[in-house]
């Protein structure tokens, strides 16, 4: 008896089953009371290393570089495009740029109330896959990503205000409880995740899977 075949996940012919995402992104849920204090006044708290990521993705290296957010973005096009190679360094500071730029935006919305530090991951997870840019990145398709990517943009914005809404609820449910919710949480992290998926296709180019359309991992 024939069976119909099922599409292959993230609806992506040809990626085999299973196979995760070459973006992958999860902070781990704080499962006890949280600093009130440091949560009420995060806004403030969070100042100098706002200003430490302000100058590293915006100083006039990433003005004059082709960078998009201190990510190297015009380079890698280029180097891909004419030379088919990702230069590792380039690729390294990519990934290791976007995730404390994660610690930073996991501890303005509430989801610890540790420190970002400059370099170690902590509570946050960001792995992206080094690409083969010979067998694995088609050379034209960087020059388009980021059009290709504006579904996402448009379904990320929606996203951001519900993400607001959700730390603000967040906000005053840790001032009288000292606990995230659950829900909350999960949804402003598959919110983060989803950015991070787009991301990395557009901008950082590591991969040329078109990112699915969804929250969970």
């Amino acid at each position: 008896m024939n069976q119909t075949p099922q599409p292959p996940p993230d609806d992506m012919p040809g990626v085999p089953v299973g196979e995760p995402y070459p973006v992958r992104f999860d902070v781990a849920y704080p499962d006890r009371q949280l600093n009130r204090v440091s949560s009420a006044l995060r806004i403030f708290a969070a100042i100098p290393i706002i200003v430490v990521l302000a100058a590293i993705g915006a100083g006039d290296w990433g003005r004059f570089g082709g960078t998009a957010g201190g990510v190297v973005f015009l380079p890698a096009l280029l180097m891909i495009l004419f030379r088919q190679k990702y230069p590792r360094w380039w690729f390294d500071w990519n990934r290791e740029l976007l995730r404390f730029s994660n610690r930073v935006g996991a501890y303005l919305a509430l989801l610890s109330d540790r420190y970002p530090s400059t370099d170690e991951q902590q509570y946050v997870t960001l792995d992206l896959d080094f690409p083969d840019a010979t067998r694995e990145l088609n050379r034209w398709l960087p020059l388009v990503k980021w059009l290709l990517a504006i579904p996402h943009y448009v379904a990320l914005l929606f996203l951001y205000l519900g993400s607001v809404l959700a730390v603000i609820a967040a906000w005053f449910a840790i001032l009288f409880t000292g606990r995230y919710p659950r829900g909350l949480f999960d949804y402003v992290v598959g919110v983060m995740r989803w950015q991070n998926r787009v991301w990395g296709y557009a901008f950082v180019l590591n991969t040329d899977r078109y990112p699915p359309f969804r929250l969970a991992p």
